[in-house]
């Protein structure tokens, strides 16, 4: 249960005088050098005695199991014993526990009552709890600059976890005006502390240019400190820096290693990127067993790209037993999520009626999306569609400005097409010298 969430305060003033206070110090220092049975020693008769610190460090080991079976129930009682008394460690345990939901019934009311109480008298964790909350809108009613205020006292005392909460609320990702500059101080202050989320947001600005003058060499550096410390977002970012070649020279191998590393994390975003470097053959040996095994379930949680990838398979037969019906399935999963090669795909199926009955209609509409979305294919057939009067009424002029779309992309069909029309003035002025280009 939230192993290196669970809060303990180490210096409150005590009743007992120096000689007791020396003893929780040693169980602290215990504690942290993982001597649980020297802690628990310590700590049970204090707490007993109804030492506040002694009480949450009880609630600490059963909360953890160490030196005792873990037990969520004792833990919760110990830390109320110790909050009721005004703890502020113990508040932000007790805090936690609601949360979270161990235990007990998660309850965000009664998180953001214990949190408050904590955050406070000062208690660091217990401002950037609350601050989450009222971000969230949870157990709180939503309020973004409450939020920011909690998030800037606790990040005023140096807590790395406020700092980059301050950088993501900055970055135009928490309901406030974007500050791109502020973001990337937040972030850097952070990072400076070995944060690796913040390390990773840092390098994201410096791979962009956003709030700092572009430097691909200054985000690698940073995305390598997320990556020793093994987050899967920075494995990603880098990996895609040797995928392309971006500050680094091109490395495949590389990239492949890194999205694998991702991959094991159940990182979508590294799934996808293997699996196709599987189902291609880039930089490993073709396999389309392997890449169905990395799409699958990516595609089953609902990424767009993994269900488009999935469509292909089954369209083509690759890897698994050829199905028109499986792909236009999946298609269509990925299409209803705007994602144009999807919808271009899901076009054609009902073009030619395979998978699905054949519907022009149907095809309209679904190369109409994808044209919209400038995708060169779509806006090719949805011109032909036009030109030829099919599931709307005809016009050479609106046939010629879907050519015109993608004859600007080198859509070498719709150049042809539109060079005819050109040369016969349908739907266009007559220009032979067009034609030709």
């Amino acid at each position: 249960m939230r192993n290196v969430l669970v809060a303990i305060i180490l210096s409150v003033a005590l009743p007992g005088g120096p000689a007791r206070a020396d003893a929780l110090d040693d169980a602290q220092t215990a504690f942290e050098e993982m001597n649980y049975e020297t802690a628990l020693d310590i700590w049970r008769p204090l707490a007993e005695q109804g030492i506040a610190r002694a009480q949450n460090g009880m609630g600490n080991l059963y909360d953890l199991g160490r030196a005792v079976p873990q037990n969520y129930d004792e833990a919760l009682k110990w830390y109320r014993l110790a909050a009721e008394q005004g703890y502020p460690g113990a508040q932000t345990n007790l805090g936690m526990v609601y949360y979270f939901g161990d235990g007990v019934m998660k309850d965000d009311e009664e998180a953001v009552k214990w949190f408050r109480l904590a955050a406070e008298q000062g208690q660091a964790s217990a401002q950037v709890f609350l601050g989450n909350l009222y971000s969230e809108g949870a157990g709180v009613s939503q309020d973004f600059e409450e939020s920011i205020r909690w998030f800037l006292r606790a990040a005023e005392q140096g807590n790395s976890y406020a700092q980059v909460n301050l950088g993501i609320a900055y970055d135009g990702k928490r309901g406030i005006q974007e500050n791109v500059v502020e973001a990337t101080k937040w972030y850097r202050l952070a990072a400076e502390q070995g944060l690796a989320e913040a390390q990773v947001s840092l390098g994201g600005m410096y791979e962009s240019g956003r709030g700092v003058e572009q430097d691909e060499a200054e985000a690698i550096s940073w995305y390598r400190l997320a990556v020793d410390q093994g987050l899967a977002d920075a494995q990603v970012r880098l990996g895609w820096m040797y995928d392309s070649g971006s500050g680094v020279e091109q490395d495949e191998v590389e990239a492949i290693r890194l999205y694998r590393l991702a991959a094991e994390q159940n990182d979508i975003v590294a799934q996808v990127r293997l699996g196709t470097k599987y189902h291609l053959g880039l930089g490993i040996p073709q396999d389309y067993e392997e890449a169905l095994r990395l799409y699958r379930p990516v595609a089953e949680q609902g990424e767009a790209v993994a269900q488009f990838n999935m469509g292909i398979m089954y369209r083509y037969g690759w890897g698994v037993e050829q199905s028109f019906e499986e792909a236009a399935r999946w298609y269509r999963l990925a299409a209803d999520q705007e994602h144009v090669r999807a919808q271009d795909a899901l076009g054609q199926l009902y073009r030619d009626g395979e998978g699905v009955p054949r519907d022009h209609d149907q095809a309209a509409r679904w190369f109409g999306l994808a044209a919209a979305q400038g995708h060169p294919g779509a806006q090719y057939m949805f011109g032909l569609m036009h030109k030829a009067g099919v599931s709307m009424q005809q016009s050479d002029v609106d046939a010629a400005h879907w050519l015109q779309l993608a004859a600007e992309q080198d859509h070498a069909p719709a150049q042809t097409t539109l060079g005819m029309m050109f040369r016969s003035g349908e739907g266009v002025a007559q220009d032979d010298a067009e034609a030709l280009k």
